[in-house]
């Protein structure tokens, strides 16, 4: 193995980042801070704290702070994964989804919808992204009578989960295996999807 050394009073070389890793944790720190304090009140120091970088670093990767919260209140990224499963089995990709963001990310992809109220005029931003980004493209997936109210009560069904998981942070559900959730509440959200 090659050490680099270097002379003695000599500071060693910078570590590089992986600057898609840092933009990631940077955007989970902000949508962490976001779920739990309202936007006028979060700082790009607590931020950059919780992702363990510098504040510089956030205006360098994303100009300032509205911008940073603008890419935290869009659903558009989440919903490209959290929407992407096959309409016959929608309803189990996206309990998956939810599991997999809570357990693998401590996050999840739509749940931020909940704080809105926390947020002022930019909870009206949070609904109406929301409502363009997630329900709108999956009221457009659907077929048949109702579509618009049955996507409302598939996600409405989808955000529960999350709710359970991410804020009641329910023991029995965190005890059991991904694909047990999946098994048993996916059906109940396809239920909405298919009618």
């Amino acid at each position: 193995m090659n050490a680099v050394s270097t002379a003695p009073g000599t500071p060693p070389p910078p570590v590089r980042r992986d600057a898609e890793a840092t933009k990631a944790a940077i955007l989970r720190a902000a949508r962490h801070l976001l779920a739990r304090q309202a936007h006028a009140d979060i700082t790009l120091k607590a931020v950059a704290e919780r992702a363990g970088v510098s504040p510089p670093l956030i205006l360098k990767y994303f100009g300032n702070k509205d911008a940073l919260f603008a890419r935290v209140m869009s659903f558009e990224e989440d919903a490209d994964t959290f929407l992407a499963g096959p309409l016959e089995d929608l309803g189990r990709h996206m309990v998956r989804q939810i599991m997999a963001g809570q357990r693998e990310r401590g996050v999840d992809p739509v749940l931020r919808i909940a704080f809105a109220p926390l947020q002022g005029e930019h909870g009206d931003v949070l609904r109406a992204n929301f409502r363009a980004q997630v329900l709108a493209r999956l009221t457009a997936r659907l077929t048949g009578p109702d579509a618009a109210v049955r996507a409302e009560l598939a996600l409405a069904t989808a955000l529960g989960l999350g709710m359970m998981l991410g804020i009641a942070r329910g023991p029995e559900l965190w005890s059991l295996p991904v694909e047990d959730i999946v098994d048993r509440y996916g059906p109940t959200v396809q239920a909405h999807l298919t009618g």
